[in-house]
């Protein structure tokens, strides 16, 4: 991971930290989403894996995806790069966790709001100013109506307003803010509830939940009583997390 150029990365204890790092304000442009989705890559092989968390560095999350970037010569490769990266998010199988400071407008909001759970600090600034420039946000377009609604998104797109961190939480978007100053601190205790369990079990959690969206009742509740006792009960890690709690113990988790 040394030759990362834009993007700070650690893992431990299960837990992927990847960190914005281009400054001043961590815009996004081919080199660094690259970079990431070559992260990314390596990320969703990684069975060991139990949440994956985006921090950015300086005084903003990310303040968009580089205008240059957007020139009609360049537009083809950063489209595509720039989807590549919602297709990995799509198909990480646990938790990821958008940790958001300052800025987080244009593309990085788009980043930001693909993540499973936004915790934002208070001073927190959101928004899609695409708009103010001839653009459109397009995994915005695509992921807003079902975060806040059809008519709030076309209010985001279309007005490129900006919105604060408790605007944005009561939108339905941002799900946790924090104080200023308490970013991490908020979210390592996050982390911490979800390090504490199986990976195995992490990931057929989120899938219970993903897979089935869409589906009509009757069908949900079929396939997910299928996952339940035909995938999730012949697990060890579910048999050991009974008889953890018989015994009175914290379970020892073998990811199998």
């Amino acid at each position: 991971m040394s030759d990362l150029k834009h993007l700070k990365v650690e893992k431990s204890d299960g837990v992927a930290r990847v960190t914005f790092a281009r400054p001043k304000h961590n815009v996004l442009n081919i080199e660094m989403m690259n970079e990431l989705n070559s992260q990314l890559e390596v990320l969703i092989a990684d069975k060991d894996l139990k949440c994956l968390v985006v921090f950015g560095e300086g005084p903003s999350w990310c303040a968009g995806v580089e205008v240059a970037d957007h020139k009609p010569e360049m537009a083809d490769e950063m489209i595509a790069t720039f989807n590549r990266i919602f297709e990995l998010l799509d198909k990480l199988e646990v938790p990821t966790i958008a940790a958001v400071q300052g800025a987080c407008l244009g593309g990085g909001m788009e980043v930001a709001i693909a993540c499973d759970i936004v915790v934002a600090s208070k001073s927190a600034v959101f928004g899609q100013p695409e708009i103010k420039l001839g653009f459109l946000p397009p995994y915005a377009a695509i992921r807003l109506p079902h975060l806040v609604g059809p008519a709030k998104a076309i209010e985001v797109c279309t007005s490129g307003k900006r919105y604060t961190a408790q605007e944005a939480q009561r939108m339905g978007f941002v799900a946790h803010v924090a104080d200023d100053g308490s970013l991490t601190e908020y979210t390592e205790k996050l982390i911490g509830e979800i390090r504490t369990n199986s990976p195995l079990i992490i990931r057929l959690n989120k899938r219970a939940v993903k897979q089935h969206l869409g589906l009509d009742f009757a069908d949900a509740i079929q396939a997910v009583s299928d996952l339940f006792l035909n995938t999730l009960m012949k697990t060890e890690d579910t048999l050991e997390g009974i008889r953890s709690f018989e015994e009175k113990r914290r379970p020892e988790w073998k990811n199998k």
